[in-house]
């Protein structure tokens, strides 16, 4: 691990507490670390905590006529190897993502040769907002800052969603063990969310599918330097920065713009989306009217997307998942053999705390020959796994003898 000259931004926000924790976890890892708060952090954090932290003098000011010349921001510039900004808000992002530089670290941000990393932190309606997708869009296009996080759970105003800050532990890692470029060249397809399967125009067949899984795993796919499609069914989720975002409604839907977007070019195929089995065999074309006690419905089966993709005669390496009720490892498996699959996750989603709708997952990859158990976790810390697992079998399976497949499809 090299050590760094860790340049810290700290923002507005309640997040600001974790940010004096990071000081700690940076300085115990050996980096150099030099801090500059924002106005609207003082108001969080007193600048004496991480002075204490950091062993070095806290920069609050554009005008600082102790530094060398009056112009502490060009010496910060230059000092730094990395800017680091935890907590990153709303406010900061939209004014860096336009240039603007009417603060000590805004400036010291466009002066700066250094790579910058923001770590955000704000409500998640703040982070759905259309205004902040449109600066997130403009951050992506520089190729000097990335993002990291945010992550999704509880938040201090009382909401749930995504716009929490990365946990110091995890930033700090990241910092000590930049993300590997393990997919860079590759294209990888994921779907994610539920379908709905019309009955009549107003009601739908669906399921409790979220979609935070395959978003998740998109982003982590991004970040390991692969151009990601996504095929979405219908979710709340904002579109994660950089990835395609192709929207799907029904299983026919999602299994038409699943077969465009492979046979345009596709490495990797995982297959997330909670995809209806069945659904109804003549859709009605009015609403219905509720002048019976009992209706029946004749449903037929859905195409299986998954089956699809993993039975083409060059097929990409694929991976399903298994969202189940009981005998988890039993049907996992099964679905992994029967589908010819090259891995497939599996998961309980019968547990409360963790599955359908919930921020933490526990998943158990198999693949033929081999399994590896995850320990629960956010989503976003296991996707970023799932896609280090995934890049290393694909490897593996490129290297190695191919084996014979149930289909005696043609490996790659």
């Amino acid at each position: 691990m090299a050590q760094k000259r860790i340049l810290l931004g700290v923002t507005g926000g309640i997040a600001a507490y974790k940010s004096a924790e990071l000081v700690r976890l940076l300085k115990k890892a050996g980096h150099s670390v030099q801090v500059v708060m924002t106005g609207g952090a003082e108001a969080f954090v007193m600048p004496l905590t991480f002075q204490a932290l950091s062993g070095e003098p806290v920069r609050t000011s554009l005008l600082d006529p102790e530094a060398e010349a009056g112009m502490g921001h060009i010496e910060l510039a230059k000092w730094a190897e990395l800017v680091l900004v935890a907590p990153a808000s709303a406010n900061f992002m939209a004014r860096l993502a336009n240039g603007m530089a009417d603060d000590l670290l805004t400036t010291v941000c466009c002066a700066t040769e250094a790579p910058i990393v923001l770590a955000p932190a704000m409500n998640q309606a703040m982070w759905a907002n259309a205004r902040t997708r449109r600066n997130l869009r403009l951050l992506e296009e520089d190729g000097q800052i990335s993002l990291w996080g945010p992550d999704a759970g509880d938040q201090a105003c009382g909401d749930t969603g995504p716009g929490r800050m990365l946990e110091a532990r995890a930033i700090a890692d990241r910092v000590d063990a930049p993300a590997r470029q393990v997919l860079a060249g590759q294209v990888v397809v994921v779907t994610a969310g539920p379908t709905r399967e019309a009955i009549d125009p107003v009601r739908y067949i669906s399921n409790h599918s979220s979609g935070k899984m395959g978003y998740a795993l998109a982003a982590a796919a991004r970040d390991a330097g692969a151009r990601v499609i996504l095929i979405s069914g219908p979710v709340s989720l904002p579109a994660p920065a950089g990835v395609e975002v192709r929207s799907a409604t029904s299983a026919r839907d999602m299994l038409s713009a699943t077969e465009n977007a492979v046979e345009d070019g596709c490495d990797i195929f995982v297959a997330t989306a909670a995809v209806a089995d069945y659904r109804v065999e003549s859709e009605a074309g009015q609403k219905m009217k509720k002048t019976r006690e009992e209706l029946s419905l004749t449903l037929v089966r859905n195409p299986d997307i998954l089956a699809t993709i993993a039975g083409r005669p060059r097929p990409p390496f694929t991976v399903g998942f298994a969202a189940e009720t009981n005998d988890v490892e039993k049907y996992a498996l099964d679905k992994l053999e029967r589908k010819n699959l090259d891995m497939i996750v599996a998961n309980d989603v019968s547990r409360p705390d963790t599955g359908f709708n919930s921020d933490r997952n526990t998943v158990t990859v198999f693949w033929p020959g081999g399994s590896e158990a995850l320990a629960t976790d956010t989503k976003t810390a296991l996707a970023a796994r799932l896609i280090d697992l995934i890049a290393a079998r694909q490897h593996h399976d490129d290297t190695a003898t191919p084996r014979k497949k149930t289909n005696s499809r043609i490996k790659r």
